[in-house]
């Protein structure tokens, strides 16, 4: 793909040290923790008596995005906030990140400035810093490799292997936002390829388009347990859709889950657009993906605290590991989660 750009500027005519110093020139730090960032061998951080949380995520073209109908700085953007979601489901404050590229001849310093421009206002939305990273060339497509750091206090930091029989199962947000956002881009991609001359039709579908291509990482989430005073007795991101979450959360927990389906929280745009597509829409929240809010369990004695908290639903509860993995469906019936889908749902799309 060439990137239509008023001006172009080839990256060979900086080299590798000149687009770096180009990139980076503007980047301020704002982490007391943060001692040494661009610009020497390594990057210095003294997190004092906090812990050190970190993670990675790999982000390669053709994989995980595609350069049809995602903007460079709207994939900027994301790729760090998929990271910050991370350190946020440890419980944590996100503070640093790491950024490495590896980049093909055919993308413009432009490009790359829109790609950088997404990245530093995800950092600049929630004073994280730009310290390092590393960028090489690419013989085939762009590829994005992101650490981001974090620091918490040893008794605040949540796994997501502790949860325990009679907590509640809760999620922040809505599900299947991403992947109903996901499937009307690829259909329009379809009707371009079709037909070059056709306008793509997105009308309506404003903020399903946003989960997909503009995810937020809830901050305010973990903001609403410090003013409640909450610990969630275990935490998971939701990246790999609802099931799977739960599948992860409750087997390293050792212990069994009832799910239920009418709890699940849907938008409304959503869910028509599911029926648009002729998808149901409880299988879209359960195994779309990319939703990046967060799935935790509560003690039952703190459902006081957070039962009228519109940010987060209540939409199950742990139960003893013989009971195993259930999912009561809107008629009642009992069902066994499983991941990338729940049977009893695939059966009745099937029909």
């Amino acid at each position: 793909m060439e990137f239509d750009n008023t001006s172009r500027t080839e990256l060979a005519e900086l080299g590798e040290f000149g687009l770096i110093k180009h990139l980076t020139q503007h980047i301020k730090l704002n982490q007391k923790s943060t001692i040494k960032g661009v610009g020497d061998d390594a990057a210095i951080i003294d997190n004092k008596d906090l812990q050190t949380v970190l993670t990675t995520d790999m982000l390669i073209e053709g994989v995980h995005f595609d350069l049809t109908y995602v903007p460079l700085k709207h994939l900027g953007y994301k790729s760090v906030m998929v990271n910050l979601s991370d350190i946020l489901a440890m419980n944590a404050e996100p503070k640093q990140i790491l950024v490495s590229i590896a980049i093909s001849n055919r993308f413009s310093l432009e490009a790359i400035e829109e790609l950088y421009a997404g990245m530093l206002l995800a950092c600049n939305k929630h004073n994280i810093d730009l310290i390092g990273g590393d960028t090489t060339s690419s013989k085939s497509g762009l590829v994005i490799n992101i650490t981001a750091i974090g620091a918490a206090k040893q008794e605040n930091i949540t796994y997501r292997n502790t949860a325990q029989e009679k907590n509640l199962l809760c999620v922040s947000g809505d599900l299947g936002g991403a992947y109903m956002g996901l499937q009307v881009l690829e259909r329009e991609k379809a009707v371009f390829k079709e037909n070059p001359n056709l306008q793509p039709d997105l009308s309506g579908k404003d903020y399903i388009l946003e989960r997909q291509l503009k995810p937020e990482a809830r901050f305010d989430v973990i903001e609403l347990f410090k003013k409640i005073g909450i610990k969630p007795t275990s935490m998971i991101d939701v990246s790999d859709g609802l099931s799977s979450e739960i599948l992860h959360l409750v087997t390293q927990s050792n212990v069994g889950v009832d799910l239920y389906e009418e709890k699940i929280p849907i938008d409304t745009e959503t869910y028509e657009t599911a029926r648009e597509f002729n998808l149901d829409p409880s299988l879209c929240a359960l195994n779309g993906g990319e939703d990046y809010e967060l799935l935790f369990t509560i003690d039952i004695n703190d459902y006081e605290k957070i039962k009228n908290k519109n940010l987060v639903t209540i939409i199950g509860h742990i139960t003893n590991k013989e009971k195993g993995l259930n999912m009561i469906a809107k008629d009642g019936s009992v069902h066994p989660i499983k991941a990338q889908g729940w049977n009893a749902l695939l059966e009745k799309q099937n029909k």
